[in-house]
């Protein structure tokens, strides 16, 4: 057996012996939401199995747990806490299923925009910049989210395993605190609400309220850019296959992308200044593509910080410890 294999299996016995504070943080997260589901009841397309599918996560949360205490290695710390994380892509899609029930608001942020920046930045930046490369080193960043998130997670359980389990925490807790916004605020983004009252509308500084359009369309307007690139062929297939109407305010991509930032800061400066050019390209591609309309960016630096804060709080204050003790 080779040292570094020796490594992944060897005992790795956690703070508590039950469920790890990341475990009951989507545990808590899906009962929320599964209480919303339960008001709109008559609105949602399957809300039974909304609650099914979260019976079915806590049984291999707890399926889990139990192979955890019955070989306690390393790789199994990384299996029980990815499988977490993994399921962002899961609740992620969820928060449209809420808030396209509720009265769409685009008209208002788009109307910040223009009393703010005299324009629309999000329809401006990539006329005033058309050019391939930078169309596709923005692309770029902006396919960089989730390749930054899993490194840095990496590199937490490579290098600083007494920091892996808070790191992973607070970018889940994050997500989630996100997630929440998105679900009580229908904000959809210029490439959806454009699409939908045309963007000869937009320039005529005409807003209009579209109600819960939203529950019934999902088409996107053609992202502008250079269409032959790479970069923009990648992200374009990423968002035809997972994108929905919903999660415009704030920014979640420029918010989780600086909490990482915040979180590697510390203990590698190396990593730190790796990934800032590709947290930059991303926070300009949110506006240039027509993800996120220039207020939504702005909110996403500044809730970046309180998110992070917040997140860092519940879990250094232990607020978890009897529960997780409890199992």
């Amino acid at each position: 057996m080779t040292n570094k294999f020796r490594w992944f299996v060897e005992k790795d016995i956690m703070s508590t012996k039950g469920l790890w504070a990341i475990e009951w943080l989507s545990i808590i997260y899906g009962a929320i939401t599964a209480i919303f589901a339960l008001f709109l009841w008559q609105d949602l397309a399957h809300p039974g199995m909304m609650l099914l599918q979260r019976g079915f996560i806590l049984l291999g949360t707890l399926a889990l747990w139990r192979l955890y205490r019955l070989w306690s290695t390393r790789i199994m710390t990384f299996i029980r806490i990815t499988a977490q994380m993994a399921l962002l892509s899961f609740w992620y899609p969820e928060t449209y299923e809420f808030n396209s029930r509720l009265q769409n608001l685009d008209h208002i942020f788009t109307r910040w925009d223009e009393v703010l920046f005299g324009c629309q930045p999000s329809l401006e930046f990539s006329r005033m910049c058309p050019w391939g490369w930078l169309s596709e080193a923005l692309n770029m960043g902006y396919f960089s989210y989730y390749i930054m998130i899993v490194a840095v997670m990496v590199f937490f359980f490579l290098c600083h395993k007494k920091e892996y389990e808070r790191a992973s925490f607070v970018v889940m807790c994050s997500f989630f605190i996100y997630y929440l916004i998105y679900v009580c605020l229908p904000v959809v983004g210029p490439q959806f609400y454009f699409q939908a009252v045309g963007v000869e509308t937009i320039e005529a500084g005409i807003y209009p309220e579209v109600g819960t359009y939203f529950s019934q369309h999902t088409e996107m307007l053609p992202a502008p850019g250079d269409a032959d690139g790479f970069f923009y062929r990648m992200v374009r297939s990423a968002q035809d296959t997972g994108e929905r109407p919903t999660a415009a305010f704030p920014s979640s991509h420029i918010g989780i992308s600086l909490i990482l930032l915040y979180l590697v800061f510390p203990y590698s400066k190396k990593i730190f200044v790796a990934i800032l050019p590709f947290v930059i390209l991303l926070s300009l591609a949110t506006v240039y593509i027509q993800a996120h309309y220039l207020v939504d960016a702005i909110a996403g630096v500044i809730s970046s910080v309180l998110v992070f804060l917040l997140s860092s709080y519940l879990f250094d204050k232990g607020l978890f410890k009897q529960s997780l003790n409890a199992v």
